[in-house]
């Protein structure tokens, strides 16, 4: 994938210096009036199926752009968004980023800058009101490459009637987590679903052991500082919980098993995305009787791995200025309350702090959590090559999980391929 971003850049900016940088240079300011297709790549989940919904109330205020939305599971998005970046006729106008393509995306020069769409939307618009983890993520070299959509920071999912039984609170320690998941351990009855499976699933939950024990995976310069005795510690304490209480033989579960476990009652709590528990608590979802039984906490330390999507517009969009319109009036304070109140993942503060929002959405205390847990919050990498990054720590870690190497060995070994791979080394 290295190698394949190089080859874009030097083809974008050949095409760039062809194509008079990729479209009409009056359109990309802002000035004219939108109209045409926006054609959006996005992913298979509730959210877009939120925005999908949302299209009709813009048609009336700008029935002169077409949005054509096309969802795609996850794993093929990313070719498919690398692909349009090197079409002399891009397939998308707007696409959707996940956190860790944002610095690879914008450094390669594929992502339009946004920060003169921002300032000209005014003070109405309040770009500083999104949560500032969120937000910075988008912001690279000084500049702006994707407005916050909805986020995917994790919280402790429980239920909230077997913590009463056994007269626990939510932990707040590493200790306190191990210890409940050893109380709530019963016959048919796992104390904690976990998510060990190789590459991304592992790291982004062990992640927050990590944080939980004072580690860190990057330093403020964006060094790797993985490879510490908090590393270890917080893997040895996550050994250990995943021996004595998760589910058997779920070496290989990523999220979905688990949430089946969490969702049946064969598991009685989960770290995992902050949106599920509206849908575990909904009537009509997967918990069925169980619904309405569970609850969201910070995780324990309280620092939970961040992740979020992001609306860009990328260089080479045939339909720029169509494309900003559809991103500033879906995700402006107006709109988004609408979007979070139709069960929509929070970004923004003011949104988390709006009575409709709680009355119409999932009340105080669910938005109230997600606000904590977007304000400490850290991506699992940041900077070049951030996605290659992860799976290769995951890769490592998962083989400590299934005792294929020791826990020193682990943390050596994925500190050193992760500099490596930041590093853009073969």
């Amino acid at each position: 994938m290295k190698r394949l971003l190089a080859l874009v850049g030097v083809v974008l900016a050949l095409t760039f210096l062809i194509t008079g940088c990729g479209g009409n240079n009056e359109e990309a300011q802002g000035g004219g009036k939108a109209s045409g297709d926006v054609r959006v790549i996005m992913e298979e989940v509730p959210d877009t199926d939120i925005v999908q919904d949302m299209l009709g109330e813009f048609n009336k205020q700008y029935p002169d752009i077409n949005v054509q939305i096309e969802a795609l599971p996850y794993d093929q998005m990313r070719d498919k968004i690398v692909s349009s970046f090197m079409a002399p006729d891009p397939t998308y106008d707007l696409i959707i980023v996940d956190n860790p393509w944002m610095y690879d995306f914008a450094s390669s020069d594929f992502l339009e800058p946004l920060d003169e769409r921002i300032d000209a939307a005014g003070n109405d618009y309040n770009y500083e009101d999104f949560a500032a983890p969120v937000r910075q993520i988008a912001e690279v070299d000084g500049h702006i490459y994707g407005v916050p959509f909805y986020n995917y920071g994790l919280g402790l999912i429980y239920r909230q009637d077997l913590f009463e039984q056994a007269g626990l609170k939510p932990p707040t320690t590493l200790d306190e987590l191990q210890s409940a998941a050893q109380q709530l351990q019963q016959p048919g009855t796992a104390g904690i679903a976990m998510q060990p499976q190789r590459g991304y699933k592992v790291f982004e939950e062990w992640g927050n052991w990590l944080f939980a024990a004072g580690g860190q995976i990057q330093n403020q310069n964006g060094q790797i500082v993985l490879d510490s005795p908090e590393a270890r510690e917080a893997l040895k304490k996550y050994i250990a919980t995943y021996e004595c209480c998760a589910p058997p033989n779920s070496l290989n579960w990523s999220f979905d098993p688990a949430l089946r476990s969490v969702s049946s009652g064969n598991s009685a709590m989960m770290i995992s995305y902050n949106w599920m528990l509206p849908t575990l608590n909904d009537p009509d979802g997967p918990a069925g009787d169980l619904a309405g039984k569970f609850g969201l906490a910070e995780v324990p330390g309280g620092k939970a791995v961040l992740g979020a999507w992001y609306w860009s517009i990328p260089a080479n969009s045939a339909n720029k200025e169509a494309a900003w319109t559809f991103v500033q009036w879906l995700t402006s304070p107006q709109q988004d309350i609408e979007r979070v109140s139709m069960g929509g993942a929070p970004v923004r503060n003011s949104v988390m702090e709006n009575k409709k929002v709680w009355e119409q959405g999932f009340g105080e205390s669910y938005y109230k959590t997600v606000q904590a847990i977007l304000q400490d919050s850290a991506p699992l990498a940041d900077g070049p090559h951030a996605e290659e990054m992860i799976q290769v720590v995951g890769t490592e870690l998962n083989a400590a999980v299934a005792g294929q190497q020791s826990v020193d060995q682990a943390i050596t070994r994925a500190a050193n391929q992760a500099e490596e791979v930041k590093k853009g080394k073969e």
